[in-house]
């Protein structure tokens, strides 16, 4: 089995082993599987079916890490992505008014369309042109929106009226237990331990049973009653499964069917840019780079992230994508092949009969290693000329507009165009790439858009 796993995987030439690869998957997995839950309550606000969703979330992302794991040979998880997901039921179905049927076609649209790029290689172009100072910002963004979105869903950091966000109750249990497991988790890192973030996930979760949320009165760890859930697997996907449609999407007034085709470009831009901004990002922490900052697998991962958007339009989801957040965890803790994403893989398959288990895992459990991920990835930095306003520039503007926009498509966005500025001041124009100035003009065109819609 060993000799057949290292054929797939080449596991000795990456510096890992069987063990480590599982133990990767398992951590990747364990902090990424609260999309089964999460993805349906978003998506049902678009009137879709709550089972066939958390079926089609589940499914989408089993088939898209198995075909990532087996084909490109890389440690990341693949899933329905967040804020796609919000965009696709509370703007394109709910203020736009497009049936949620619609709305998958615009996904498959823009699943396509990725995929004809990565046919003719414009993605792994895209990522190779990239400026080495964007390439080491992206992963140290990243890195921020990571620990950004592990303070803000266990409360330590919350909004505020008076000064937008502030500091969240610490006299708050939840808010109280993932404090605490960050610097469990850290001391553990610290000294070394193996498995130290799945460790510290679990211990929350375990501590959770005795807690209790003082809003709802619940323990933030609910014991199932039921271990395995079975479900005929045709009627449970049967309300979402094939029936997303082109009928009718362009038939409206010239306001709604510009509407829709900015929706679709939304999709595309969005899944293309967060996708190169995880790639650029967590390979590097995964030792993926070669000697020149290329990713030379990096085409494959596209093209699976292109291909799993459309079928999970066709299962009944929004976007699929590359999860960054996610995949990082596994990586620091020494993934560094396809197995750890076939791992993850086949544990979104379990939860089709095991969902009862692992849906009791509380997003405070996982705060703490979305913290220390993000801790992880803010080492590139220290390499950077930031002391050259016409690097700091692009540099500040990809690092603070990831967190503080909550995306990371437009952290990248305004770090190509800071680059851009800061290299014609400079004086540097004509070292900038053919990709770079078109990338640039296609942002500012984007950003034209958004602003006249």
């Amino acid at each position: 089995m060993n000799e057949k796993l290292e054929r797939i995987f080449h596991l000795r030439e990456r510096g890992t082993d069987p063990k480590t690869e599982i133990l990767a998957g398992i951590t990747i997995f364990l902090t990424c599987v609260y999309i089964v839950a999460v993805n349906p309550a978003i998506l049902g606000a678009a009137g879709m079916d709550m089972k066939a969703l958390f079926w089609a979330s589940a499914l989408s992302a089993a088939i898209a890490c198995i075909w990532v794991g087996l084909w490109a040979n890389l440690p990341f998880a693949m899933g329905p992505a967040m804020g796609l997901n919000a965009y696709f039921a509370y703007y394109v179905c709910n203020t736009l008014g497009l049936p949620w049927q619609n709305a998958l076609g615009c996904v498959a649209i823009s699943g396509t369309t990725f995929m004809l790029l990565s046919i003719f290689k414009v993605q792994q172009k895209i990522v190779d042109a990239m400026p080495e100072c964007i390439k080491h910002s992206i992963g140290a963004g990243i890195g921020f929106f990571i620990a950004f979105s592990g303070l803000t869903q266990a409360g330590i950091v919350v909004h505020s009226p008076d000064t937008l966000l502030t500091l969240g109750d610490l006299a708050n249990p939840g808010a109280l237990l993932a404090l605490i497991g960050i610097f469990f988790t850290a001391v553990l890192v610290i000294r070394g331990v193996k498995g130290a973030i799945l460790i510290g996930v679990l211990a929350v979760t375990i501590l959770g049973v005795f807690i209790k949320d003082p809003v709802t009165g619940a323990a933030y760890t609910i014991l199932p009653t039921q271990l395995i859930a079975f479900d005929n697997p045709a009627q449970a996907l049967a309300p979402t499964f094939g029936q997303l449609t082109l009928r009718g999407m362009f038939t409206g007034p010239p306001e709604m069917i510009l509407g829709i085709v900015f929706a679709i470009i939304s999709f595309l831009f969005v899944d293309l840019f967060d996708s190169i901004g995880v790639l650029l990002g967590v390979a590097t922490k995964a030792g993926l780079i070669d000697e020149k900052g290329n990713m030379p697998c990096a085409g494959k991962a596209l093209f699976v992230s292109a291909g799993s958007a459309a079928v999970g339009a066709v299962l009944g989801t929004s976007t699929v994508t590359i999860y960054g957040a996610e995949s990082a965890t596994g990586i620091s803790e020494g993934g560094k092949t396809g197995m750890t994403a076939c791992v993850t893989g086949l544990l979104f398959l379990l939860t089709l009969v095991l969902s009862p288990v692992f849906l009791m895992i509380p997003s405070i459990a996982t705060a703490p290693a979305l913290v220390m991920v993000g801790i992880f990835m803010i080492e590139p930095l220290r390499g950077l000329a930031l002391n050259e306003v016409s690097i700091a520039l692009p540099v500040f503007m990809t690092v603070a507009i990831m967190p503080f926009t909550y995306n990371i498509a437009y952290g990248i966005l305004f770090g190509l165009i800071g680059y851009s500025v800061g290299q014609i001041a400079a004086g540097k124009a004509r070292q900038m790439t053919k990709t770079v100035w078109v990338l640039t003009a296609v942002f500012i065109v984007y950003l034209a858009l958004d602003i006249m819609l």
